[in-house]
């Protein structure tokens, strides 16, 4: 019940235009400081732009380093990718930019070393369906080190794990 509550009241917040890290068709550049981690991720999807804005919240990350970096880009328009942050790091950020002729965004992720991040990872499913809005939160005990996601001409958008 709580979490439901939880989510109705970001959902609020954000349709009102609050807390989008981005404008639909514009750059995405976003990273916590240092000693902070993704906490949940929201993200809406626009028909029109075929095109995300993106919202994130942070965390503590135990025993922070300062040792942070943004990855390359990732990927090229249209296609999957896997990505994880080196052993040891979590991800406090991302980059993006998007074209309006592939109708997709190339993406780089902002990872900062932590001494209690370990090794034992796993996959989420899918978080979302295409043009859908989603709200994903980061479980109490984890943090993000990775993200995959693949687009479909079709719909003009990701899905993400």
């Amino acid at each position: 019940m709580m979490r439901v509550a939880l989510f109705l009241l970001l959902t609020g917040l954000f349709s009102s235009g609050q807390g989008w890290q981005n404008n639909y068709d514009e750059p995405l550049n976003f990273k916590f400081p240092p000693g902070q981690s993704i906490s949940y991720i929201m993200s809406k999807h626009h028909d029109f732009y075929e095109d995300r804005l993106w919202a994130f919240s942070c965390k503590p990350t135990i025993n922070p380093s300062g040792d942070c970096f943004f990855s390359s880009y990732i990927n090229n328009f249209d296609q999957a990718f896997s990505f994880a942050c080196p052993p040891h790091y979590a991800i406090a950020g991302m980059n993006s930019y998007h074209s309006i002729f592939y109708e997709d965004r190339r993406w780089q992720f902002y990872c900062c070393r932590s001494s209690c991040i370990s090794n034992n990872c796993q996959w989420t499913s899918h978080v979302n369906w295409f043009d859908e809005t989603f709200f994903w939160n980061v479980p109490h005990h984890n943090v993000l080190v990775g993200a995959g996601s693949y687009h479909q001409d079709f719909y003009d958008n990701r899905r993400w794990r």
